[in-house]
């Protein structure tokens, strides 16, 4: 179990921030998408400014334009007017405009694409200005906004060339004029949709790449929450045999001792000393189970708390209510998989509960019968008792004879209760060897287990 790291000086409650960590330890930052929505345009508007005005004081003349402006080395140069306070306004227009790209990216793809249009037409220097329309155009299509961003992008690349036609000269006089565009070129159009369908097609790969970490995010806290009901299922199944079997011992231990209090008070006083034990019991595995939930930090079982190598205690016990048990141990034994040892010691635990609770009047007798075979182990639990059947009992909750079954089904064995061949009723659970890797070992700090042959792992008490 993890525990959380210590707690800097001042901190408090909550988790300590810290730089965020790939699989490996290393740190590394965290993807644009989670940055705070102003920190893209900061960046944007910061190097759209000066970028445009190195461009503007790199002179016009040849090379200070895109790379189709030079028109092979050639030409004197390309034109361009001077940055004024409607050409700044536009370079920090388009990054502002970005502060909306996660609220409505459509708005802000065709907002964004208005204004880079407006200083291209303007002809104020090349630079980096159409670099906030390359990510409203990233963040449409991420948001999902894909025939809007594609369309859009074609319909915009085609009126602006359709106008600059209309309108353009050449490009040793933009800048002439108001709008004084440069005459469109095939060499410029190719390059503009080129780097159109880079950065659309770039989108797309973002898209993707986010809809698959989603997924798997997705099917990850699927698979928690899966877990996590699992184990609430586990802790109440384990809750259940913990209380219903010891609280049975109790109730039938207190009625003797009431019986007996003033006719044998010295048989009194041996039922009051087993209801002592068996409520130590219960506290004692009661602490095993919930001392999953503790919280981190803390030291908590890794590895159940009862199993096999606690089989004699507890039919010490069974025999202390007043049962006749008779246990036989055959094949093999071995160490067992932790969920398979412990959900044998439990059949037989429910089972020795269901005897002493429903068998009716008079001695009753259990008979306890442990299997090893070659790949499973067989628990097998008769009783020659004269009550009601516990598949008929319509006061029993069923969660014993429920319980007993999941238990064996979780592990991929099989259980069966019913009528026993000569009368009682007879319980029967075929569980596998291996149900999983084996343990790690006892709980630290736990008592060993009382088997020198390695039936168990752990111990019950």
């Amino acid at each position: 179990m993890s525990t959380s790291p210590p707690h800097g000086p001042g901190h408090r409650g909550g988790t300590t921030p810290h730089t965020p960590r790939n699989d490996a330890g290393r740190p590394h930052w965290p993807s644009p998408a989670a940055w705070p929505v102003w920190v893209v345009p900061a960046l944007l508007a910061f190097v759209q400014v000066f970028g445009s005005m190195g461009a503007q004081h790199g002179g016009g003349r040849q090379g200070s334009g895109p790379p189709w402006a030079d028109g092979g080395g050639a030409d004197p140069g390309v034109g361009h007017a001077d940055l004024d306070a409607l050409g700044f306004g536009l370079l920090l227009a388009g990054p502002a405009l970005l502060l909306l790209r996660r609220r409505n990216p459509v708005f802000t793809l065709a907002a964004v694409g208005a204004v880079t249009a407006l200083y291209l037409l303007r002809a104020y220097p090349y630079g980096p200005a159409p670099f906030s329309l390359g990510v409203a155009m990233m963040a449409a299509v991420v948001a999902g906004h894909r025939l809007a961003a594609w369309a859009g992008t074609g319909v915009g690349l085609a009126a602006f060339f359709g106008l600059s036609a209309l309108i353009g000269v050449p490009e040793q006089e933009r800048g002439s004029g108001w709008f004084s565009p440069q005459e469109p070129s095939a060499v410029a159009a190719t390059f503009v949709t080129a780097w159109a369908l880079v950065v659309l097609v770039t989108s797309e790969l973002l898209r993707m790449r986010a809809q698959r970490a989603a997924e798997t995010a997705r099917t990850r806290a699927e698979e928690e929450r899966r877990q996590a009901s699992e184990e609430r299922l586990r802790m109440a199944r384990e809750l259940h045999d913990v209380l219903a079997h010891n609280i049975s011992m109790i109730n039938v231990q207190a009625g003797v001792a009431l019986h007996l209090m003033d006719e044998n008070p010295e048989q009194a006083r041996t039922a009051l000393a087993a209801i002592k034990e068996a409520s130590k019991d219960a506290l004692t595995e009661m602490r095993g189970v919930i001392g999953a939930l503790r919280s981190q930090g803390e030291t908590a079982p890794r590895t159940p708390t009862a199993g096999l190598g606690g089989l004699d205690d507890l039919l010490a016990r069974a025999r202390a209510a007043g049962l006749r048990v008779d246990a036989e141990i055959t094949g093999d034994r071995r160490p067992l998989h932790a969920g398979t040892d412990l959900a044998a010691f439990r059949i037989v635990q429910e089972s020795l509960t269901n005897v002493s609770r429903h068998a009716g009047p008079g001695p009753v007798t259990a008979r306890v019968r442990i299997a090893y075979g070659k790949h499973e182990i067989v628990v097998q639990v008769d009783d020659d008792g004269r009550g009601v059947s516990l598949l008929d009992d319509p006061g029993g909750s069923g969660s014993g004879i429920s319980g007993m079954r999941e238990r064996a089904a979780a592990l991929g064995g099989s259980f069966e209760a019913g009528p026993g061949p000569g009368g009682g009723f007879r319980v029967r659970a075929t569980l596998p060897m291996e149900a999983g890797p084996e343990p790690d070992g006892p709980e630290p700090g736990g008592p060993p287990s009382a088997e020198p042959d390695g039936a168990s792992t752990v111990r019950e008490d």
